[in-house]
């Protein structure tokens, strides 16, 4: 998710709907476009209507992400057998794929959330681009958890499969928000979003519980969603408490709670198999 907020953001809020514009596959390439920073071309309409119909293929776009991101990792593990190293390229590679863009929502949600004193002021750090302490802290406490998630899942050989599985899961868990958060702003990605309707939603998610089902089993796959559902209700609260609503900050931070809470979950359900 661009989770970007400020004003001079590209808008993609443009272009005309057509039969391509409304077909599975150009969901899959809008959802691309969105939430990578894969060069995705003929994708020009990126309207609130059009985000919202794509949050199906979001787990797809996750998993798609994730399996580029793990060949330099595999092969960094190859000619090493070191785990850190491993994880490492693992969670590295992500972050150039997607732009940092999830992080980069951590980072403004942990400042204004920390730092604002009333919603207004909040909503203005956030849009700042400077990162502050707060941001910082959330960063590295962030990064830290989730490399040693994904270290203590290769010690039990599922380092690559807990990378593919919170991926896919996180991103589902981006439309529930946009779904049970109104935005918090009368502009930005929070807004230009769009509300997405409860059976894309569901579509989504489905398809990212079957995945995380074929690659983990049914145990790992009810942890995980315990976990995700966790993450959700959590960030909701705590968006609702500061801001009254989400922001495609909140959006931004919601993967990467999501991601660490199927982590912990993941390896939850391992260590008890």
């Amino acid at each position: 998710m661009q989770s970007t907020d400020r004003p001079d953001a590209k808008s993609k809020e443009f272009g005309r709907e057509t039969i391509a514009d409304t077909s599975v596959l150009t969901d899959f390439w809008r959802a691309m476009a969105l939430l990578s920073r894969v060069p995705v071309y003929h994708i020009d309409d990126f309207r609130p209507v059009m985000i919202a119909r794509s949050v199906w293929c979001w787990p797809l776009v996750g998993l798609v992400l994730a399996g580029f991101a793990l060949l330099p990792a595999m092969l960094a593990h190859y000619l090493t057998g070191n785990a850190v190293i491993f994880a490492i390229f693992a969670v590295a590679s992500m972050v150039l794929l997607t732009g940092a863009m999830h992080e980069d929502g951590l980072a403004d949600c942990a400042d204004g959330f920390g730092g604002g004193v009333d919603q207004a002021r909040k909503l203005e750090i956030m849009r700042d681009s400077t990162v502050g302490t707060y941001g910082v802290v959330a960063l590295i406490l962030g990064l830290a958890l989730r490399l040693t998630l994904i270290m203590a899942a290769a010690d039990m050989g599922q380092g690559a499969v807990i990378f593919l599985v919170v991926a896919v899961i996180s991103r589902a868990a981006i439309p529930v928000m946009m779904r049970i958060l109104p935005p918090a702003r009368d502009n930005g990605l929070g807004k230009g979003a769009g509300r997405p309707d409860g059976l894309p939603i569901l579509i989504g998610f489905a398809i990212a519980a079957a995945i995380v089902l074929v690659l983990s089993g049914i145990v790992a796959t009810l942890a995980v969603s315990c976990g995700v559902a966790l993450a959700i209700c959590l960030v909701r609260l705590v968006a609702k408490w500061q801001i009254g609503g989400q922001t495609g900050d909140v959006l931004g931070a919601t993967q990467i709670c999501a991601e660490l809470f199927a982590g912990i979950g993941f390896i939850a359900a391992m260590t008890m198999a």
